[in-house]
């Protein structure tokens, strides 16, 4: 008696899964959950009218301190404004700060790291003091100096975060730049007879700024701490523009009767620093060869 024969399995033959299939099963549920509030966050910064269809700006004296409900799932500051549509297009100015000082942070760290690196004594010497004497200038008083010098504004906090935050970066970039410069593969380029340049620029270069890669996406989130930081102390962007430091200093007055304009843009500004946190050290396991479980 014949039959028909079944198809193959493809579980039985061996088949395994395709690789962005087998990526998404090895992703951490806490790596998930960051990279879904980033992605979220990053859609407010580019069409927040997607997220929210009222006025950030909107005044409404009928719905001051209105606490958070389904009309308003934030609540409503001293003016009416609903919170939620605040934090939602503050998340572009909040982000471009970060941006902005990480970008700053990070280009003079490899300026003075590299110069350090690849110098004589003299000049290693002279850069590393200096960064010493920046170690001693705390953020916020730069922020200070910047405002009595600019005012308030965006700038100034890009200023401030951005030279505050610069020492610490740049002594990673001398060390990973003189690890690579005395690294077995660079003594046999310039045994070879390789010109210094060409070491400089395909070896040496390369190879010392891989790291910032990851140091980029942890510094973002730790900017946009310091920057919330600065603007809480009304040093940053000034009123009624909805930046998440600002939004912060405009609920302080309140905060006895009104909890939710200091702790909802706060939560919001600590899971998005904690998600860039854990997704830079998600993308560093995977750069070293580790595996997320």
């Amino acid at each position: 008696m014949s039959s028909l024969a079944s198809p193959p399995n493809p579980t039985a033959l061996g088949r395994q899964p395709s690789q962005p299939l087998l990526w998404l099963r090895r992703l951490r549920p806490g790596v998930a959950l960051a990279g879904a509030l980033v992605a979220f966050l990053l859609l407010a910064t580019l069409v927040p009218a997607l997220l929210t269809g009222k006025d950030p700006y909107a005044v409404d004296l009928s719905a001051t301190l209105q606490a958070p409900s389904l009309e308003h799932i934030m609540g409503t500051d001293q003016s009416g404004r609903d919170l939620y549509a605040r934090v939602i297009y503050g998340a572009r100015e909040s982000l471009l700060i970060g941006l902005g000082a990480t970008a700053l942070s990070m280009a003079l760290a490899i300026a003075l790291g590299v110069a350090a690196g690849l110098g004589n004594r003299w000049v290693d010497g002279i850069v590393s003091r200096g960064l010493e004497v920046m170690f001693a200038f705390p953020v916020l008083l730069l922020a200070l100096l910047f405002v009595a010098v600019f005012g308030p504004s965006a700038a100034t906090e890009i200023l401030a975060v951005g030279i505050g935050t610069a020492p610490g970066y740049a002594r990673m970039v001398r060390g990973q730049v003189l690890a690579v410069r005395d690294s077995g593969y660079v003594e046999a380029a310039r045994a070879l007879g390789h010109p210094y340049g060409s070491i400089v620029r395909r070896h040496i270069f390369p190879n010392a700024m891989r790291p910032l890669v990851v140091m980029f996406t942890l510094g973002v989130g730790q900017s946009i701490v310091w920057a919330s930081g600065i603007a809480f102390l009304g040093l940053g962007v000034p009123p009624p523009a909805p930046e998440w430091g600002a939004l912060l200093n405009a609920g302080r007055p309140y905060v006895t009767q009104a909890w939710w304009l200091e702790v909802m843009p706060g939560l919001v500004i600590v899971l998005f620093s904690l998600s860039l946190t854990t997704l830079g050290r998600h993308i560093q396991q995977r750069l070293e060869g580790g595996i997320s479980r």
